[in-house]
């Protein structure tokens, strides 16, 4: 029992980590059903995120499916480095070294979505709220991560920003898209990750319903049934 207690206290600082402080998240209306959506966050998170975050989780031959690609249009598309099609989506960046550079090793992102507290909101509002910081080691902080320990690799497509006198966010600049574009664009990898923390969330959640309404039917004729056999008796 002792050791038991034990590891509960040892839980709460994980947990505590996990909810994260409290802070204001916007929403990030994601759609699971949009693929179009999906098939973007998908080729982003390779084009932006692979090389530092894996998916160690998550195989190439599941998403292809999910998405609705073909294994063909997927080695085309979405596999840069020769791999095959039936394996996980990781990177070759050593851990050791990545610890040295960053502070900490990249974390995996396969679930990113389901640990963190308000999880797609918590993505989506963290990659749109990253600003100009010099006392930094990569020059820039985050106002959902307080210090941060990796670089903005997003800025190139939505600017700039700082923080005002209130300590609030000012527009972006210098950036090669809008900020209606930089929303939706971060709006379709929140998606992607999203998926990538569970899979078949959405055959679940059918699943449930159907469930839901056999139990219903159930109860009724478990009701009449009842009657049947007690009409007499009353």
């Amino acid at each position: 029992m002792k050791k038991f207690i034990l590891a509960l206290l040892a839980l709460v600082p994980m947990l505590a980590l996990a909810a994260g402080p409290s802070i204001p998240l916007d929403s990030a209306n994601n759609d699971l059903s949009d693929k179009e959506s999906l098939k973007r966050g998908f080729k982003s998170y390779l084009n932006y995120c692979l090389g530092c975050h894996q998916l160690q989780y998550q195989r190439y031959n599941r998403t292809f499916a999910d998405l609705g690609i073909s294994d063909e249009e997927g080695k085309a598309e979405y596999m840069y480095t020769g791999e095959k099609v039936g394996d996980h989506i990781t990177n070759t960046m050593p851990p050791k070294e990545a610890a040295k550079w960053f502070g900490t090793t990249p974390p995996d992102l396969t679930l990113e979505a389901r640990f963190r507290k308000n999880g797609p909101d918590w993505i989506y509002t963290y990659l749109r709220s990253f600003y100009v910081d010099e006392s930094r080691p990569f020059g820039v902080n985050n106002t959902v991560f307080k210090d941060v320990g990796m670089p903005h690799v997003l800025q190139n497509l939505q600017g700039i920003q700082t923080l005002d006198a209130d300590g609030n966010l000012t527009p972006a600049t210098g950036g090669t898209m809008t900020d209606e574009e930089y929303d939706e664009f971060v709006r379709d990898l929140t998606n992607f990750l999203e998926y990538t923390a569970e899979p078949n969330k959405l055959e679940r959640e059918a699943l449930g319903y159907k469930v839901i309404a056999f139990l219903f039917i159930l109860l009724i004729f478990s009701y009449l049934l009842k009657k049947e056999y007690w009409k007499d008796v009353h």
